[in-house]
């Protein structure tokens, strides 16, 4: 198998002309007011997957954002926006109260010589601010140049071309046993035919790669610690994080990068083999999803959104583990805003709308304390997952009809964001909103298609 793997490798490399990869590793430590940040170390990974001529990221998403600047020249060589796990947890209870490490990665085209790695982070402005710098010089011994540790084998689930021509997403499997290998593979296929099944990725396929990576468990599924269960599953994906039982998260991002790195990738998609209802999703980092559940066509897509164009949530009525503050700072992400007028997305909003939008708010929320309290005793009561399921199965055919009428209108739909009051966002429904089968709202594609011309096609 390892051998199969090495000739796969081989075969994806893409030309001489292409630098190779350096990852830098590093920990993320802190709490609500402090952080600091920590080199663990360099790596030297296969050839760079992406395009030369698009290395400065102009699209301004990301809680930060990093840039690779040369020694010699002061030029930006790279730069990406991003966000992480550290970012969302410091918005929890828990930040407030203690310190917490997480281990987080940045990957860029291997430079000619030394650069100082700059990471930033928004202020209250939303203006990136410097919080660390390292350099980084990619002659340096202690550079790992070991090559890929994970003897996994890695196949291609669509390629439309070189990596370096396209946007390219690896697929990685997460509590499938050896003997669950021919589900893992058709669960990933599945999962690439759901999202290139919605707009805009469906019209932008043919600039995408999907590959995918065998990664065998010692046992079937992942930890769900709120039911008791517990995994030492591959990429220790894990249900309950952030202290939601239906988030999905890996912590143990150097494990997810390892394995990752035996193919040329820009996004990742974990898939859990599990029924229970749960994923998740971080701009630049990962999405993830549980494959079995009912809904997983939705929770793909939706959590797909996150992890690529940085979308926020719109959804205001679900328990989450952030806390809330009466503060409304404009977001970064591209899809809300704290701007009635709705001036971020001004060009889409036809004339005479009335902004704010009115919509069938109301009735929405009071059918959402009803659907939200049956969800709580549910999962209290431990029932099974197909009551789950019938519940959300109901609540879309009861959205769907509420929100139907006026569900492609542009303009400022007061909710979103975790928040009832003082976001509002694009159209009254969206698939970053419900589970109703409606797809992108027209900002969250516009969103999008930006994000494929960073990394491929015209622009």
């Amino acid at each position: 198998m390892l051998h199969h793997a090495l000739v796969l490798l081989a075969a994806l490399a893409i030309g001489p002309s292409q630098p190779r990869t350096l990852r830098l590793d590093y920990f993320h430590t802190g709490n609500a007011a402090e952080e600091i940040f920590a080199l663990d170390g360099v790596v030297l990974e296969g050839a760079w997957p992406g395009r030369l001529d698009r290395t400065i990221d102009d699209t301004n998403l990301g809680k930060y954002l990093f840039e690779v600047v040369d020694r010699k020249t002061s030029r930006v060589l790279y730069s990406r926006g991003f966000a992480s796990v550290y970012g969302e947890w410091e918005l929890t209870g828990e930040a407030k109260t203690m310190r917490r490490t997480f281990h987080e990665s940045l990957r860029f085209p291997e430079p000619p010589g030394p650069v100082r790695v700059l990471l930033k982070k928004r202020d209250r402005r939303n203006a990136f601010r410097e919080v660390w710098s390292v350099l980084v010089d990619p002659a340096d011994p202690m550079v790992d140049r070991s090559g890929p540790s994970w003897q996994a084998r890695v196949w291609a689930v669509m390629k439309n071309g070189e990596p370096r021509d396209k946007v390219d997403i690896v697929l990685l499997g997460d509590g499938y046993t050896a003997r669950e290998i021919e589900k893992w593979r058709q669960d990933a296929r599945s999962m690439a035919a759901l999202l290139f099944a919605v707009a805009p990725f469906k019209e932008r396929r043919s600039d995408f790669n999907v590959w995918a990576v065998d990664t065998p468990a010692e046992e079937s599924g992942v930890a769900r610690p709120s039911d008791g269960v517990y995994r030492r599953s591959p990429l220790r994906a894990s249900y309950d994080a952030l202290g939601s039982e239906r988030y999905v998260l890996s912590y143990d991002n150097k494990r997810m990068r390892e394995a990752a790195a035996a193919a040329p990738y820009e996004f990742i998609g974990i898939i859990v083999n599990e029924r229970k209802y749960g994923g998740g999703g971080i701009f630049n980092l990962y999405a993830t999803v549980a494959a079995d559940n009912a809904f997983a066509p939705y929770i793909f897509v939706h959590e797909f959104g996150h992890h690529f164009a940085g979308l926020a949530d719109e959804y205001y009525t679900s328990d989450v583990a952030y806390t809330s503050t009466s503060e409304r700072p404009e977001p970064w992400e591209p899809n809300v805003t704290a701007d009635p007028r709705a001036a971020k997305w001004r060009g889409l909003i036809l004339p005479g709308t009335p902004l704010p939008t009115p919509w069938a708010k109301e009735a929405f929320e009071a059918a959402e304390k009803d659907s939200q309290a049956r969800r709580r005793e549910i999962r209290a009561k431990k029932r099974p997952e197909q009551e789950m399921e019938a519940l959300f199965r109901e609540e879309r055919q009861r959205t769907t009809k509420l929100l139907g009428g006026s569900a492609k209108k542009v303009g400022a739909f007061e909710g979103a964001m975790y928040e009832p009051r003082g976001y509002y966002r694009p159209q009254s429904d969206c698939i970053m909103f419900t589970r109703d089968e409606v797809g992108f709202c027209a900002v969250c594609r516009r969103a999008i298609e930006r994000v494929i011309g960073l990394y491929a096609g015209g622009r």
